[in-house]
């Protein structure tokens, strides 16, 4: 008899940190694709997990590789195994140039009707006596 006994691999994934929800915890998205049953196109799916990340190191829009591991609380049942990619960040000039582009944008839609509104010709077609 073997007196070691060696550990099952676990499930790896690599998805995407859509919210930081509370202290040591993200919640994780990643994308799969499955064929349709019937038609066999294939549907963009999703899943979002939340995850244990110890170190509160992760932040939004950061590509991470996650591990399944035991039940930590109600719903964690992943860990983060390392940041493959982290997130750009904003300065404060960028941020606050993005706020005021976001605001005219938001005025834009009335500007873009008012321009596009369909005027009626009063002008009939030339008739021909013959």
């Amino acid at each position: 008899m073997e007196a070691t006994a060696t550990r099952n691999s676990r499930k790896s994934l690599i998805g995407t940190v859509t919210s930081r929800s509370g202290d040591k915890t993200i919640k994780v998205t990643y994308f799969y694709k499955i064929p349709h049953p019937l038609y066999r196109k294939e549907i963009k799916r999703k899943t979002v997990v939340h995850v244990h990340d110890e170190a509160n190191d992760c932040g939004l829009g950061d590509r991470v590789e996650i591990m399944e591991t035991r039940p930590i609380s109600k719903l964690k049942r992943w860990r983060v195994t390392r940041v493959i990619e982290r997130a750009p960040k904003l300065d404060d000039s960028i941020a606050d140039n993005a706020e005021a582009e976001v605001a005219t944008k938001a005025a834009e839609p009335a500007k873009v009707a008012e321009a596009t509104e369909v005027t009626e010709t009063t002008e009939a077609p030339e008739a021909t006596e013959s």
